[in-house]
Order: structure tokens, then sequence, then C-alpha cells
């Protein structure tokens, strides 16, 4: 399995931070295998365990973010895991103002700043093989 992030590369810093956290949240609640077990250090303190998975962070344009979001929503590729982060979350300040704006937002109207995709390594290289490391 593979766990990729797909951000809007024009985004700012902060906004980019943001997002992946996020994202990396949202996938962490989903699929829990993704977190090691706490660690004991040669003096005996626990670092609470990481992600067992590299994460990539890809860069694309909004306009390019959006047209995969799409393709995957309509496509429907059972097999991936797809989280995305929007606009309307991003603005909202608190899950139910989120419920509630979303509910009333077409999906022409959503802004993507990200999306998270967790699945078989084949099909999610085949989907972000032409996007490059965001720097």
């Amino acid at each position: 399995m593979k766990l990729v992030m797909i951000i809007n590369q024009e985004l700012p810093l902060g906004l980019i931070a943001n997002t992946t956290a996020v994202l990396g949240l949202s996938l962490g609640e989903r699929v829990p295998d993704l977190i090691g077990p706490d660690i004991q250090d040669e003096e005996g303190i626990i670092h609470a365990g990481i992600t067992k998975v590299n994460i990539p962070v890809l860069g694309t344009s909004r306009e390019q973010l959006k047209d995969l979001y799409e393709n995957l929503a309509r496509e429907k590729f059972d097999e991936i895991t797809m989280i995305d982060f929007n606009t309307v979350a991003q603005r909202s300040k608190c899950y139910e103002d989120y419920t509630i704006a979303l509910a009333a937002t077409s999906k022409d109207e959503l802004d993507f700043l990200g999306v998270c995709l967790y699945g078989p390594e084949e099909k999610i290289n085949k989907l972000t093989g032409n996007l490059r490391l965001l720097r």
C-alpha cells in the first residue's frame, strides 16, 4: 500500500503545513495500522509511535488538483481511500459549520487545498506518477 499527499503548490507555507496535518490526522483515523508502536530510547524515554510508511508530499496546481479529485470521485476507485481538504473546511470555525456549509456547496464550487490518497502502490503511482515532490 502507498500513501501520498497532493497539495496545491500555490498555497502559502502555513496553509501547506495545515493541509498536510489535517489530511494526515484524517487518514490516521481511517487506517490505524499506519502508526507504529511507542519506542523506548537508550535512556528509557518513551517516544510516541509515528507513521510506518513514507509520506511523499507532491505539488500541483489548483486546477490539476480539482481535476484529480473529480476523476477519482467519478471513477470510484474502490481500493483507494481519498481524503480531501477544501476551502469550505479551511474557512469553517468548527466541524458543525463545515458540515452545514459543505452540504450547501456544489462540487463545481469546491476549491481544494490538498488530497490524500492511500491504496495499492501501482494504482497510486499511475494516478500521481506525473507529479513532482513539493519543494
